[in-house]
Formats: C-alpha cells, structure tokens, sequence
C-alpha cells in the first residue's frame, strides 16, 4: 500500500510538470477569468482524485486519508522545488508566475487531502 500510494505520489507530480512544460502557457492568460478557471479546475480535479484514492489504489476507504497523505507528500515536496526554481522548469513562462502556481499546486492536494478525508470520515 505504502509503495503504491508514493508511486502514485511521483507518477501524479510527473504527470503535473509534463502538462504544465507543455500547456504552461494556456494556464497563465491575463485576467480575472483564467484565473478563476485554473483554480476551480483546480479543486475539482484535487477533490476527484481524493474521492476516488481507496478506488485507484484498492484500499479500504477508511485507509482513503493515510494512502492520500503518502501520495499527496511526494508531488508536494516535487511541486514546491519546482516553484522554487520556477525559471529553470519552466523557461517559456514569465518568472513572476512562481507564485500562482505554488498556489495553484497548494490548491490542488488541499482538495484532494479533504476529498480523501470526507472518504475515511464516511468509512
């Protein structure tokens, strides 16, 4: 269970950074509306993916909340290294971005630890 849900873990991050190197800058367009957009894609797609964890990975739902924590950690630390050298990672896309999209990445595993969370509490 714990080297499924870190497998997970790694393989979500990787799938995160092959989309944003190659849509990046479909994510970033100017104004109030994009924006918006990015970070309800964001929860849905978060809390879908801690909804169905005990679903992808097998697992009781009573265990939903513990495998979403082991994979939530990896793509988080991933995600926080690259927002932090956000330039190198992603040199087509203005550098001042670094920050909404450590949000936008905060965003996303928040929802997916609460979908996971309503899982296990149901459990």
């Amino acid at each position: 269970m714990m080297v499924r849900s870190l497998g997970l873990g790694f393989g979500i991050a990787a799938a995160i950074f092959a989309l944003f190197s190659w849509a990046g800058p479909w994510f970033f367009l100017e104004g109030r509306r994009p924006f918006q957009l990015n970070f309800t894609a964001g929860a849905v797609l978060g809390l879908g993916f801690g909804l169905s964890i005990d679903r992808i990975l097998r697992v009781s739902r009573k265990a939903a909340i513990h495998v979403m924590g082991l994979a939530a950690v990896p793509g988080m630390l991933i995600m926080a290294a690259v927002g932090s050298h956000f330039a190198v990672f992603f040199p087509q896309l203005d550098p001042t971005l670094d920050k909404v999209f450590g949000s936008l990445m905060l965003w996303f595993y928040g929802f997916a630890l609460v979908g996971a969370l309503w899982v296990a509490r149901r459990a």
